[in-house]
């Protein structure tokens, strides 16, 4: 067979191929789309019932109520710092504020509670008790705490024992009663709970006869309006020097409801950071240097009166 006859072929199969599709006219096509939507709803239909009947659209309920803000202090103090000079004879600190999100009405200064407490660095006390031996006193026993705050001071608008309950006021270590003093390692066993006891009464006395632990109960904390709120507190000239942390309280039926805490830096400040840098710097130097001192000024002090006499 040559090339031209098997070209025939090939495009004598095309050609029937083609003839052969089946065209559909519009009347036919118009019959297959109708069929075709009448089993699409046939089978909606069957999805339907195969699901149940359909839900109703849920009901329109109330608007859900907003959230009670809640109320929140805050608080600062007046100076972040306070230097000691060999001049200094106390000082106050302001401790200021508001409550954020306040509810208290207005001309009721009770509903709401604060309590200001200031507390300085914590250090090691030995606490000795003196009884009478034939008629000579003499120490018989002591004990020793790790951790007695070297100054504490309470500031509140009315009696704290009015404030809030025994647990509440422990919890926050609010008051006299509540001071977290803790006893050197094996000290605790050596005493019995009223011992213990009567050890932190004398400490807690003492310090209040220094006046470094103060009760402002009495108009401590001064409320202006229904959010604002001020305390003064006094730090008296033999306050030991370091770090102070003044916490804030507001309290609500007998309960916590914030906090906010401020820190003060008492910091020796002219002539006598000069010499305690140099007394805890070099101790033997300035031994040697007062033991000089005090020689010379009794040299200094014979050579005087011995020539008024003379």
């Amino acid at each position: 067979m040559t090339r031209a006859g098997t070209i025939a072929i090939v495009v004598g199969a095309l050609v029937a191929g083609l003839l052969a599709v089946p065209v559909l006219r519009p009347a036919e096509l118009e019959v297959h789309a109708d069929e075709l939507l009448v089993k699409t709803a046939a089978r909606k239909r069957s999805t339907g019932a195969r699901m149940g009947p359909r839900r109703p659209p849920p009901a329109p309920t109330a608007e859900t109520p907003q959230a009670k803000p809640v109320e929140k202090v805050e608080a600062d103090v007046s100076t972040r710092s306070v230097e000691v000079t060999t001049g200094f004879t106390g000082h106050e600190i302001l401790v200021f504020g508001a409550i954020d999100n306040s509810q208290q009405p207005e001309g009721e200064a009770t509903y709401y509670d604060l309590v200001v407490v200031v507390e300085g660095t914590p250090f090691p006390l030995v606490v000795r008790r003196k009884s009478d031996l034939a008629g000579v006193w003499i120490n018989t026993s002591s004990i020793t705490f790790a951790s007695v705050p070297s100054y504490y001071a309470i500031a509140s608008n009315r009696p704290i024992e009015e404030i809030a309950g025994p647990k509440v006021l422990e919890r926050h270590a609010i008051g006299f009663a509540h001071i977290k003093m803790t006893p050197a390692l094996g000290s605790q066993w050596n005493y019995s709970e009223y011992e213990f006891a009567a050890f932190k009464a004398a400490v807690i006395r003492l310090k209040q006869d220094e006046k470094l632990y103060v009760v402002e109960s009495k108009d401590g904390v001064s409320f202006t309006g229904r959010s604002l709120f001020r305390a003064t507190i006094p730090l008296p000239a033999n306050v030991p020097v370091g770090p102070l942390v003044a916490r804030t309280y507001l309290f609500r039926n007998g309960e916590v409801l914030s906090a906010h805490i401020a820190r003060v830096t008492l910091e020796r400040a002219g002539v006598e950071r000069v010499l305690h840098n140099f007394a805890f710097r070099w101790p033997f130097v300035y031994g040697v240097f007062a033991v000089a001192l005090a020689v010379a000024s009794g040299l200094l002090a014979s050579a005087y009166f011995r020539r008024q006499s003379a």
